[in-house]
């Protein structure tokens, strides 16, 4: 296990230490560990103690994070840790979210290492995902400077639960950002998640202002947060707050982790929450977890042609110019938002 003195945090006396690094500000007495279970107090200090080890490496498609106006068809390196910040009852990646026990770290990935890693797999970057790594935030960062080195698009996927302190350090070096907006009710958040929905709107207003390229992503569970209501005041405070051309997806939920007795979301209801996020204002809203490649393609909110069609994770780039990294229609020459060249 590899620990690495961390950043944000301060002593309270009688060698507790308090972790200022998300909103729960965990105090933590001698040996005791914070929230996310990888964040401890040894001998005073606090340190992270995952840093360096990772639960191991895939190569996805760039849209599976997912992002759909980020070097489309694209090949990813992702990896995570363990633990997180959250508590959410239907987490999806909740072997390794939850895990406490640090065998699951078995791969020892050094930032330099990764960096290389993505090169030798042809991969145009590299994602912080399956569990948040705000929580490795010191080894993200790290990280993401040396895929920066490389030519290496670092992303950040997360549920965007971070303190004021740390918030623009963590998004920084980071090309772009999946962020959850997991519901638009804060007693959802309190109640399924143990987190507060002001932070992560805060997130969201702070990555959209910064040069980080933002996109969302909200997983529907039926009964909980799926109603028209919520859905279009979420719509129009994205709309009003972060902009029209912001991508929003719609994902469709499986039964997981102590939300098992919940069923999966209707293809419909997400056809639903599209319609409904469009006639709002937003531009770019996408379907995802279930077939559907009208609601997964790029469309011109101008003219509405095809700019990049998907059919599951098969990418065609139709009537997209990417000049000097700028994207526009071909058919109209609007323009199209996102990250279309690294470096």
């Amino acid at each position: 296990m590899s620990s690495r003195s961390a950043r944000w945090w301060s002593p309270v006396g009688d060698g507790r230490v308090r972790c200022h690094l998300c909103p729960r500000e965990c105090t933590m007495r001698e040996g005791q560990r914070g929230f996310c279970f990888v964040r401890a107090n040894e001998g005073g200090q606090l340190v992270l103690d995952t840093y360096g080890r990772s639960s191991g490496f895939a190569v996805d498609p760039v849209e599976k994070k997912p992002l759909n106006h980020v070097l489309p068809g694209a090949r990813v390196l992702s990896f995570g840790t363990a633990g997180c910040n959250l508590g959410c009852k239907f987490c999806q990646n909740w072997t390794m979210s939850t895990s406490r026990e640090f065998d699951a770290l078995a791969v020892e990935a050094r930032p330099k290492a990764i960096a290389d890693l993505a090169r030798r797999h042809d991969c145009d970057a590299v994602a912080f995902t399956y569990n948040d790594p705000i929580i490795f935030a010191e080894y993200a960062i790290d990280t993401a400077y040396a895929c920066r080195e490389a030519g290496v698009l670092p992303i950040a996927v997360s549920a965007g639960y971070i303190s004021a302190a740390a918030r623009a350090e963590f998004f920084a070096p980071m090309g772009a950002a999946n962020i959850d907006l997991k519901a638009f009710s804060d007693d959802f958040y309190r109640k399924i998640t143990g987190a507060r929905l002001s932070t992560v709107l805060d997130t969201l207003v702070h990555v959209r202002e910064s040069e980080t390229w933002l996109e969302i992503t909200t997983l529907l569970i039926p009964g909980y947060n799926d109603s028209d209501e919520e859905i279009e005041t979420m719509s129009r405070w994205i709309v009003a707050n972060l902009g029209p051309d912001v991508p929003h997806h719609f994902s469709a939920f499986h039964p997981a982790h102590r939300m098992r007795d919940v069923p999966p979301t209707p293809p419909q209801t997400l056809s639903r929450a599209r319609d409904i996020a469009m006639e709002c204002g937003e531009q770019f809203v996408y379907t995802g977890n279930v077939y559907d490649p009208e609601g997964q393609s790029t469309l011109c909110p101008s003219c509405g042609t095809v700019v990049i069609a998907r059919d599951r994770y098969r990418v065609s780039v139709r009537h997209l110019k990417v000049d000097e990294g700028v994207a526009a229609c071909s058919h109209c020459a609007h323009a199209i938002p996102g990250v279309f060249s690294w470096p």
